[in-house]
């Protein structure tokens, strides 16, 4: 089956594919996106498909269902203490692209590498770019998934909270509070995902582990920022911190895995 996604003009399929998703989702009841929001997601998930086929697709659809679902975990309870995400959730274009500008950058990398427009040299400093661009690739959306699942599962469920810098306790909802709840389930949704992208071969199970690591790092530093300057800074907002999170997750993964095959030549 994959052989023959694969044999068809990827351009066609990612097209055609994403044209009818977007008309499904247009007269779905549930809305998981605004008009605009659709638009800018049918653009993306086009980017991804040709650049990284079916495999790359699976991942960015996975972050994108899962993550819808866990945001309207508790929703009616949230929007009552004001700590729901704006919309009940519905991702705009700007959520979108602070989710997945990270990823959409590496899926482009990859895409570069593979039209021939940038051959890699046997003496390049970067062992394997290709490899370490789709690891960051999964990682972006590791990263994401993991801090929307702490964060939406923290402000559900989330029994004591903490500000991440002083450890003091602090309101469901507050920039750069933690739980133990919410931190949980961000590791089980940050392995999940990374299991996604090993599952459809786009990185290997010490990849996995690197993903994971990455996200658990990138997540607890999102919250640091959250905590120190996003109140201090009007262009900071929740989407540019979301670029943020997701570049640190990626640079991460690149770094222990680059780290990884320095120590092990």
């Amino acid at each position: 089956m994959s052989s023959l996604i694969d044999s068809v003009n990827p351009w066609l399929v990612a097209i055609g594919l994403n044209t009818i998703l977007l008309g499904l989702a247009w007269i779905a009841p549930k809305k998981l996106l605004t008009p605009a929001g659709l638009f800018h997601a049918w653009f993306l998930a086009i980017l991804i498909w040709v650049t990284l086929g079916w495999q790359g697709y699976a991942v960015v659809m996975f972050y994108f269902l899962v993550g819808s679902g866990v945001t309207r975990i508790g929703m009616a309870q949230k929007e009552a203490e004001g700590i729901a995400e704006k919309r009940s959730g519905a991702r705009g274009p700007e959520n979108v692209w602070g989710s997945a500008l990270t990823g959409a950058l590496c899926a482009l990398g990859v895409g570069i590498i593979n039209s021939g427009f940038i051959v890699p040299s046997s003496q390049s400093l970067i062992p394997n770019p290709q490899s370490l661009l789709l690891l960051a690739y999964v990682a972006s959306f590791s990263t994401k998934l993991a801090d929307t699942t702490a964060s939406e599962v923290g402000k559900a469920y989330g029994k004591s909270t903490f500000l991440i810098t002083t450890l003091k306790p602090v309101p469901r909802g507050t920039e750069g509070a933690v739980s133990l709840e919410g931190t949980l389930a961000g590791i089980v949704a940050s392995v999940a995902i990374a299991f996604v992208g090993w599952g459809v071969g786009l990185i290997d199970l010490l990849g996995v582990a690197w993903c994971v690591l990455a996200a658990f790092i990138a997540t607890n530093l999102e919250s640091v920022i959250g905590a120190t300057l996003q109140s201090k800074y009007t262009w900071l907002t929740n989407e540019v911190v979301n670029i943020f999170n997701t570049l640190i997750g990626a640079i991460a993964s690149v770094l222990l895995a680059w780290t990884w095959i320095s120590i092990i030549k």
